[in-house]
């Protein structure tokens, strides 16, 4: 038996979350084409006949320039600590930047061997020379234990990425039973999913200024019933996110609503409020309680 601790790290909107639903095999992880769509570590348990991993996937690496962002980054630290393997992920479709350097920067004083995957190959069409010189500029940074194209959109290279990841685990026992797949209770995972529709569904001004907390949770063996607030910045943002009529509100309901009756398999009934708190990312009482570990509720003093 093989087991051990890996970590997802990468710059914003890299595909972490994406990788991490292909590697499990299951969506555990929301995913938006918006930067610092994750907020906190999301953990994914693969379990197989001959060996267990325990993926976690952490915020993309940036500048720090709030207290919500500042937390974000401890995590990604924290993520780095007693790990088997790291897995960084790159967007092949991006340039190289000085944000690239620093990334790596935080690899390489871990001393824990690291994989590089060149993920959006799919970006690149047929011409997957064109990535050479992007694995030169890596290399001259850093000396990663492996190279590797992979789309994790299209799943390509991920069957080769387990493989990988499994020569390179330590023997080892089971850390969870064989059914454990996340450490996100369903309260937390609701949440993500409004969070989710609303980073798909609306502008460049909405994703970052947006919380969501569950106020109520009423659970049966045939319906959830689930009350939640969205939480945004700015009172412009509110009306954004209620849109013409309760339009918008009502279009991300419904789609949040069939993600949770995906996942949880039982119906779900969702009312959602829209509150404006201006702030919030700067309060820490507030994010204190959007985390699922504490979920200490919120002050609305």
């Amino acid at each position: 038996m093989k087991s051990g601790f890996v970590s997802i790290l990468g710059r914003p909107n890299a595909g972490k979350s994406t990788l991490l639903n292909h590697l499990i095999g299951t969506k555990i992880a929301i995913v938006a084409n918006k930067p610092q769509t994750t907020r906190t570590a999301i953990q994914g348990v693969l379990t197989l006949p001959e060996a267990q991993i325990i993926f976690l996937d952490t915020p993309g690496i940036h500048k720090a320039d709030s207290l919500l962002n500042k937390r974000m980054m401890d995590t990604v630290r924290a993520a780095l600590e007693e790990r088997d393997l790291l897995l960084f992920l790159v967007d092949v479709s991006r340039k190289f930047g000085l944000e690239d350097r620093h990334a790596v920067d935080l690899v390489k004083k871990t001393g824990t061997p690291a994989i590089l995957l060149l993920n959006k190959m799919d970006l690149l069409g047929k011409d997957k020379g064109a990535v050479l010189p992007l694995i030169e500029q890596y290399r001259a940074l850093y000396e990663f234990a492996e190279y590797m194209l992979i789309s994790a959109r299209s799943g390509a290279g991920v069957a080769e990425l387990r493989k990988a990841i499994l020569e390179r685990l330590p023997e080892g026992p089971a850390y969870f039973p064989p059914d454990h797949i996340t450490d996100q209770p369903e309260r937390f995972l609701a949440a993500e999913f409004i969070r989710e529709k609303i980073l798909q569904a609306t502008r460049e001004e909405i994703p970052h200024a947006v919380a969501v907390w569950v106020d109520s949770w009423e659970d049966t063996p045939r319906l959830i019933r689930i009350y939640a607030t969205i939480h945004v910045d700015r009172g412009g943002q509110k009306g954004i996110i209620i849109g013409a009529g309760g339009s918008m509100l009502k279009h991300i309901g419904t789609l949040a609503r069939e993600e949770m009756e995906r996942m949880f398999g039982r119906k779900v009934y969702l009312e959602l409020h829209v509150k404006a708190k201006p702030g919030w990312r700067e309060k820490p009482d507030f994010l204190a309680a959007l985390d699922w570990r504490t979920m200490a509720g919120i002050d609305e003093n």
